[in-house]
């Protein structure tokens, strides 16, 4: 049975959409990642624009203003639900590692 599209979100998807909480161009979006991650997640500007293009059909997300070749956007309401379900998500994993493992914190 196949996957279905954006149930869960990889780690490119989330902090793509978690830079959308506020308008912001492609660019801006491939710095803010890096910078948030301290280098550890990197998305190429091929796969990004891909992803900004299905989230878009897909209503997740929204183009804001366009500038020549500059898009802007901004996440929506259903894109926001989804980020939010994907929080939950990663949550109830570190949980149940936690009850596994007998840790009670993050380290």
């Amino acid at each position: 049975m196949p996957r279905e599209r954006f149930k869960t979100l990889t780690q490119q998807m989330f902090y793509i959409l978690l830079a959308l909480r506020r308008e912001q161009r492609g660019v801006d979006i491939l710095e803010e990642i890096r910078a948030l991650t301290g280098g550890r997640v990197t998305i190429g500007s091929g796969t990004l624009y891909d992803l900004l293009e299905q989230f878009q059909a897909q209503g997740i997300i929204r183009e804001t203003r366009i500038s020549g070749r500059s898009r802007s956007y901004r996440i929506t309401p259903k894109g926001e639900e989804m980020l939010e379900e994907e929080y939950r998500r990663i949550c109830a994993q570190v949980e149940d590692y936690r009850r596994v493992t007998g840790e009670e914190e993050a380290p």
